[in-house]
């Protein structure tokens, strides 16, 4: 199969037909779609962008929640012979025209009113751009100056006799021809546009290919952003194994998304999987003790049976026995909840406890972590079945190369590197070393045999008043996987201790609250109440156990609301800017050193 995204989509409606490619919500029930009909989908917005007057690597903007639409409009781009600019549907106004100004967009596919909203609001900064067309139609129905995705489709298809030029613009396609560009939310700096090729791409289906078997059978759920190049390129993926992809618009419905859709193969984050994992603690704490022993012990056997089928050795006929009883008994309930057996789950944006990778494989369900940035299309390492070390990002997949530059830094090379951000020679320059590695800003290290261990970001890393250099994020994900706690932000740069800004996960702590008889009116008086504090301060103390002394946190501080998208205090994969929390919340930051709830 070529290196061409779109020919990759043509290829796959010859060859399976009305096997489906997706599903997609229409009110309580799914809509299938074949790979028929979305190649004949993809092929009409293409129309339609030749008759607004596309050309050849003009840019094209996306700007909503997952949903058939999105992948359809992507590749239709494609097919014409533009460029994909994909935008955050949670961008703000000022993001949104930035990134259009950036690109030279004029035309822009969005999903519902949320995102036409901000999109109005962007149009008064950027007057350039000349077309809207909104996924919801009921949206553009009230919206007489906006088309409507249904009825620009239904016009496009009358433009027929453009399908000679399509069918050569496609042809044209090179596998180092731009495909898209992606903003990145970095968590430092101005967004920065990631040109990717469609080399870049192919690239990451060898990467998977490489390690695991995904077919016309398997089904996966499309549920983080496909703004995001993680979701991106997988969902490219899945299309290229003709598997079936079910696309979710909330992702907050994930959990029971999962038990609906059953999918086989899935990407997912780790906050993800930590909130399965505090959700099965938190019941095992509240029941008798029995059951957190036989808890215990299932897992034991569970992880001892599954590590040593996984390294190719027969478990022994007691073994065997004890596995059988405790998986019927207990570990078969974490895989109800995740959809049912799983050929692997992956795991990328953020690193994820060994603890709950143990858990998760004692059920036979092995989480697969992996590491990339946008600016490598993105995967650089994965865990797989055959090879695994819990603890790690896995080794680097085919064709990269991973090395441990000055200061711990990892640095990379491989085709999966990008070509260069947009129009920013100088920003391109500084991401590489003098002989051509990409920096990827990430302290890390390799084990003698190849697997990658990432610590944090370089520019994210505590210095305290002693001198002392600390990792943040690996307290954060101690801390963050305990059930009542949402959110977590270590602080200190220069201080004597560390500190923490602290989110409670609201729907466990109120239903905890209410059972201890706790009377609160709203979030500020239940924060405020000595057993509330004394509560979150215990459970903060049990998570950083076998830490060294310099690195717990000693004061906290519990927020009322959470870090936001929205105020630019996290980004999209749910990786905290450290910048923006500190500035935005330094008078907090400056009280808790000194009248903080110590731990």
């Amino acid at each position: 199969m070529r290196e061409n995204l779109p020919a990759m989509i043509a290829s796959q409606a010859e060859r399976l037909g009305d096997h489906t490619a997706m599903r997609c919500q229409v009110g309580s029930g799914w809509r299938d779609i074949s790979y028929r009909v979305f190649d004949e989908s993809v092929q009409t917005v293409a129309r339609g962008l030749l008759a607004r007057g596309l050309e050849p690597g003009d840019r094209v903007g996306i700007m909503s929640w997952n949903r058939a639409a999105w992948s359809i409009a992507d590749l239709g781009i494609l097919r014409a012979g533009g460029v994909v600019v994909p935008i955050y549907p949670t961008s703000t106004p000022g993001q949104v025209a930035h990134i259009l100004r950036d690109a030279d967009v004029e035309v822009l596919f969005v999903g519902g009113l949320q995102e036409l909203a901000c999109v109005r609001q962007a149009w008064g900064e950027y007057p350039e751009l000349q077309t809207v067309v909104v996924f919801d139609d009921e949206v553009a129905a009230d919206a007489p100056d906006i088309d409507g995705f249904a009825a620009w489709m239904a016009r496009a298809d009358e433009a027929a006799g453009q399908d000679g030029e399509i069918a050569a613009r496609q042809d044209a396609i090179r596998p180092d021809d731009l495909a898209t560009i992606i903003y990145t939310s970095g968590t430092t700096g101005e967004p920065k546009g990631v040109m990717l090729s469609h080399a870049n791409i192919f690239h990451q289906f060898r990467g998977v290919n490489e390690r695991f078997e995904v077919g016309p059978d398997d089904r996966s759920l499309c549920f983080l952003p496909l703004s995001h190049t993680f979701e991106r390129t997988w969902t490219y993926y899945v299309f290229h194994q003709g598997a079936t992809t079910s696309y979710l618009q909330n992702p907050k419905h994930v959990i029971p998304a999962l038990s609906e859709i059953r999918p086989t193969v899935m990407t997912g984050v780790p906050r993800l999987y930590e909130k399965i994992h505090a959700a099965l603690l938190d019941k095992l704490e509240r029941g008798p003790s029995y059951r957190r022993r036989m808890f215990q012990w299932a897992r034991r056997v569970g992880l001892r049976y599954h590590t040593q089928r996984l390294a190719g050795q027969r478990p022994s006929p007691l073994l065997r026995v004890q596995h059988l009883v405790a998986d019927l008994l207990v570990m078969h309930k974490l895989r109800d909840v995740i959809g049912g057996p799983k050929k692997f789950l992956a795991a990328g944006g953020a690193a994820l406890s060994k603890d709950i990778e143990e858990t998760f494989l004692a059920a036979g369900v092995l989480i697969c972590q992996g590491y990339g940035l946008t600016e490598t299309s993105p995967m650089l390492t994965c865990n797989c079945h055959d090879a695994f070390r819990l603890g790690t990002v896995g080794r680097p997949v085919c064709e990269v190369d991973i090395r441990v530059g000055e200061d711990g830094e990892l640095q990379v090379r491989g085709p999966n590197v990008m070509q260069g951000y947009w129009r920013r020679p100088a920003e391109t320059a500084a991401m590489f070393t003098d002989d051509g590695w990409l920096r990827t800003g990430d302290v890390g290290e390799v084990d003698p045999d190849g697997y990658v261990r990432v610590t944090d970001r370089i520019k994210d890393l505590i210095v305290t008043s002693s001198g002392k250099n600390i990792a943040p994020a690996a307290i954060e994900m101690m801390v963050g996987r305990d059930h009542y706690i949402e959110q977590v932000a270590v602080v200190g740069d220069g201080q004597k201790f560390l500190g923490a800004l602290v989110i409670p996960s609201y729907e466990a702590l109120e239903s905890w609250a209410q059972e201890q008889r706790i009377r609160f009116t709203d979030r500020a008086e239940l924060l405020a109440h000595h057993r509330v504090v004394e509560f979150i301060r215990e459970r903060i103390q049990r998570q950083m156990s076998g830490l060294a002394s310099f690195e717990r946190i000693k004061r906290f501080h519990l927020l009322e609301n959470g870090f936001s998208l929205n105020r630019g205090e996290i980004t999209p994969t749910l990786k905290l800017k450290r910048k923006v929390i500190a500035e935005h919340y330094r008078e907090i930051i400056d009280r808790l050193f000194h009248t903080g709830a110590k731990i």
